[in-house]
């Protein structure tokens, strides 16, 4: 199995706000932009609006795992930043991984 690339830098997240496209649906927002390497890199964000650390956290792993588990289908070579909006709380994992590949079929990075 593959290493999951990471943004961690503000820096990073910065670049992939402001050169980016983005695409975004009811649960996500996602904005993609290539990296010039031959592997894959997230981030994820959840903002104070969607709830308390504990709920904010949930809705992370969620969206994290998803990622995880779908990654293997997607092109290479390109840095992504997970923005969550205020509905993904209350919904579920098999909602917020059918929002996330809706939006990497949006953006034609989807192998099938």
């Amino acid at each position: 199995m593959e290493k999951l690339g990471k943004l961690r830098k503000n820096s990073e997240f910065k670049h992939v706000y402001n050169k980016g496209k983005v695409y975004s649906n009811h649960l996500l927002v996602l904005y993609i932009v290539k990296n010039g390497t031959d592997y894959n890199r997230a981030g994820f964000s959840v903002s104070k609006k969607v709830g308390k650390s504990v709920v904010r956290n949930k809705v992370r792993r969620r969206i994290k795992e998803s990622y995880r588990l779908n990654s293997a289908g997607l092109k290479k070579g390109y840095n992504f930043v997970f923005i969550s909006r205020v509905k993904a709380k209350d919904a579920t994992y098999k909602e917020i991984e059918k929002a996330m590949l809706s939006l990497f079929k949006k953006s034609e990075l989807f192998i099938e």
